[in-house]
């Protein structure tokens, strides 16, 4: 899994680009603090030719986000996060996004 950053000059955004080599997966997206959580509102990644899923978004920079995987309906964390947070909701670590 990897995380890309690329900080924008002209607005105060991030534009995050996420990829999951998750080959034999049906669907993967993103959900975490930056969409309430909500799967309705996820992030739904690409599939590639080469079985990675991979997307794209623009976040605020200057801000930390909880987030992870959703992986055909399971919960997966990226072990390239900047950090991880205990979450007494999930019972489980997020990955955290600093920007």
């Amino acid at each position: 899994m990897a995380i890309k950053k690329q900080y924008l000059k002209s607005k105060p955004v991030c534009k995050v680009t996420f990829s999951v080599p998750a080959e034999e997966a049906k669907k993967v997206a993103v959900v975490g603090t930056f969409n309430e959580w909500n799967e309705k509102k996820a992030i739904n990644l690409k599939k590639l030719k080469n079985g990675t899923f991979k997307g794209t978004v623009d976040l605020e920079k200057d801000n930390s986000y909880q987030f992870r995987y959703v992986v055909d309906g399971k919960y997966v964390n990226d072990d390239q996060a900047d950090s991880y947070a205990w979450s007494d909701y999930a019972g489980a670590e997020n990955g955290v996004l600093n920007l």
